[in-house]
């Protein structure tokens, strides 16, 4: 049994333990699709889905693999999942499928996927790998469409291009000009730009926490006495 509460882990997998800003898991794709907030999103939501999948699957196995050949079943599990998401996005979102082209079937070997399994869900009972892999696959999601967000405003000057590949018609029309006849800035679609943005998201979390540290550190500092006067006027009857 998880001596975590469900609001533990889920705070690990968005903040504390993110995937993507403190494990350093997944940048190989995570720093090769996400020239644009489209690709972001349809990496992220693959990535969701095969680790919650997987999580819950190993979970109701863990019992019934031996150690010795758990890694293998374990692979075998997260390649079942990564094939039934390939699937559905041929079937559905076929275009972006190509766009993000050799990056779904390497969800196969994603680091962050098998660790999880291995490290948490092949321990633990359902309700909390369950939890754990959403949460963990949503850090890594929101830290996709962010660094996405960054490079196609910076790259292109624009944002939400090209959702129809993701949601059809219906998004078309959802394209943002934030800079009027902008030159693309090559820099930023590259690869090179996406390990500066990484960087920069990497040290605004750092520095966050440096904040938070400071603070709780502050409010345990012992009050002194006669640091603070209390002030009585009038007489209470």
């Amino acid at each position: 049994m998880s001596s975590k509460t469900l609001g533990q882990i889920s705070k690990e997998g968005l903040w504390v333990n993110n995937p993507a800003l403190v494990q350093l898991l997944g940048l190989c794709p995570l720093l090769a699709v996400t020239g644009t907030v489209v690709n972001a999103i349809g990496l992220g939501l693959a990535t969701m889905l095969v680790l919650v999948g997987s999580n819950l699957s190993v979970s109701l196995v863990r019992n019934y693999v031996p150690s010795a050949v758990r890694l293998p079943a374990f692979v075998m599990i997260i390649a079942s999942f990564v094939t039934c998401t390939e699937l559905l996005m041929q079937a559905y979102t076929y275009e972006l499928y190509t766009v993000l082209g050799i990056f779904i079937p390497l969800i196969v070997t994603n680091c962050a996927i098998l660790g999880r399994a291995d490290a948490f869900a092949a321990k633990n009972p359902i309700i909390p790998s369950v939890v754990d892999g959403f949460m963990m696959a949503l850090g890594f999601a929101v830290v996709l469409i962010i660094l996405g967000a960054m490079r196609e405003v910076i790259g292109q000057g624009t944002l939400f291009a090209d959702m129809d590949l993701l949601l059809g018609e219906a998004a078309s029309d959802w394209k943002i000009e934030v800079f009027k006849d902008y030159p693309d800035f090559l820099f930023a679609i590259l690869p090179p730009g996406a390990f500066v943005g990484m960087g920069l998201l990497i040290a605004i979390k750092n520095v966050i926490d440096k904040n938070i540290e400071e603070r709780a550190a502050r409010a345990k500092e012992p009050v002194q006495a006669g640091s603070k006067r209390v002030r009585v006027t009038g007489k209470i009857s």
